[in-house]
């Protein structure tokens, strides 16, 4: 299917706040396709009869049939090509995803074999490039797979095959392989979101019935060698939903998960990412101590939105810490969010404060105010007099109230002390400007004396 004329493009604007200085006009949706023919002559596949219409005797051998007639490959980017005979391959994988739901008795021994074969013919492919070199998903459109009508139903009748009663693992295993697998899994960088989403179905049903997890290198790539991969939100949809039922290493975690916060693109997969942590950190509290410190190593220093993920992902790890850990990593801990407090950027401050309206961080903070408080007390105090956001000092004002009820004698000996050394500092401040003041004055003497202009 050719794609839709193009709009002339319109000015280029420059965006000095943006990843790309000069952004391109939206792309228009796309089809492409990787799935073709070498030669170019007219592809011609025998009809066969519906499988209701013969006797149950001889479906198996039909079913068979169908299915290696199914692994023929046609060109969807040439949409007037073999036109009745990609009709008759539609019809006959709606066939076969009707037969394999409700039929019994139709996985015998000698169709797994088939049944991987006509898959991996399928859907194993050379994903076709993007049309763009710099795509970014957030903006630009994705490119579609021309041959859906027909991939689709294969993905279909993939998850009916796994999904069956009569699946048995025991022989699926020597055909669903970590070699199939590991094929699965660089078809997640798939542009057509569609397309991923029926791969997420597929490798959780795998998954399910036989196979451990070892998705390490997709992800060790995309972190540390390209930064590129399309399918990283739906893999770790995948891990989120399986981690409790696998004996996931510290080493995945930590040179996996933890590093995946540094990724340009954190944003298309956050959610999920912050999802796999916390199911982390349930399963195993002790390993709070190398994510929280993991968090505060990659901590963004210049990006706002980066940093509000972080801040909402902390405050799920803290619902979910033991108070005997939040001793431990307090003070390291509320120093960033003090920093956070502290910035400039509206969003960022407003959402480190949101913490005090989180009942069980409140109780973590009361039983630690000994600490807690004097490493906030003075970003606190000085947003209070300082900030350009009245409702950021609004909400400043509440945490205060609340560190007062929490406890008074600290907190009137902090402002004590507060107040002292602002007193110190505007003493210096003055005692400064005098000093500058008076050498100014001698430089002027001295000039004047030099032009004769007073006697020396």
């Amino acid at each position: 299917m050719s794609s839709a004329p193009t709009t002339p493009p319109s000015v280029d604007k420059v965006d000095g706040f943006s990843r790309k200085s000069v952004r391109k006009a939206r792309q228009k949706r796309s089809q492409s396709s990787s799935q073709f023919r070498s030669q170019g002559k007219p592809i011609e596949l025998t009809p066969l009869p519906l499988l209701k219409d013969v006797p149950s005797s001889e479906q198996p051998e039909l079913f068979l049939k169908k299915l290696q007639q199914c692994c023929v490959i046609f060109d969807f980017m040439d949409t007037l090509s073999d036109l009745k005979m990609k009709e008759y391959k539609r019809s006959t994988l709606n066939e076969l995803v009707d037969y394999i739901t409700i039929s019994r008795g139709c996985l015998t021994e000698q169709t797994y074999p088939e049944v991987v074969r006509m898959v991996s013919c399928n859907i194993f492919r050379t994903l076709p490039p993007s049309d763009s070199n710099e795509f970014d998903p957030e903006e630009d459109e994705p490119t579609l797979e021309a041959s859906w009508p027909h991939l689709q139903l294969v993905y279909e009748f993939f998850i009916r095959f796994l999904e069956s009663q009569e699946f048995q693992p025991s022989i699926a295993k020597k055909y669903i392989d970590q070699k199939f697998v590991l094929q699965l899994l660089e078809l997640f960088d798939s542009e057509d979101p569609r397309e991923r989403d029926y791969l997420k179905t597929v490798l959780h049903r795998i998954y399910g019935k036989f196979l451990s997890l070892r998705i390490n290198n997709i992800f060790l790539r995309f972190v540390y060698e390209t930064e590129h991969f399309n399918g990283v939100a739906e893999l770790l949809e995948i891990l989120g939903s399986i981690i409790n039922g696998f004996a996931l290493p510290l080493k995945f975690l930590v040179k996996v998960l933890i590093p995946l916060h540094t990724v340009r693109s954190l944003s298309l997969f956050h959610a999920q990412l912050a999802y796999c942590i916390v199911q982390f950190l349930e399963k195993d509290p002790s390993l709070t101590e190398p994510v929280i410190r993991g968090l505060m190593k990659f901590w963004p220093k210049t990006c706002s939105q980066k940093e509000v993920m972080f801040l909402g992902e902390l405050e799920e790890i803290l619902d979910v810490i033991e108070p005997s850990q939040c001793v431990k990593l307090q003070e390291p801990l509320f120093k960033q969010i003090a920093k956070c407090v502290s910035s400039p950027h509206f969003q960022v401050a407003e959402r480190a404060l949101c913490y005090w309206n989180n009942e069980y961080i409140m109780s973590l903070i009361e039983e630690n105010s000994n600490v807690i408080l004097p490493i906030m007390f003075s970003s606190l105090y000085r947003i209070s007099k300082e900030h350009w956001n009245p409702a950021i000092v609004a909400l400043v004002y509440n945490v205060l109230k609340a560190f007062i009820e929490m406890n008074s004698t600290v907190f009137d000996e902090l402002t004590a002390t507060y107040k002292s050394d602002r007193q110190r500092e505007k003493k210096k401040e003055k005692e400064r400007e005098e000093l500058w003041k008076k050498l100014e004055d001698l430089e002027l003497k001295r000039g004047l004396r030099r032009d004769g202009i007073i006697p020396t």
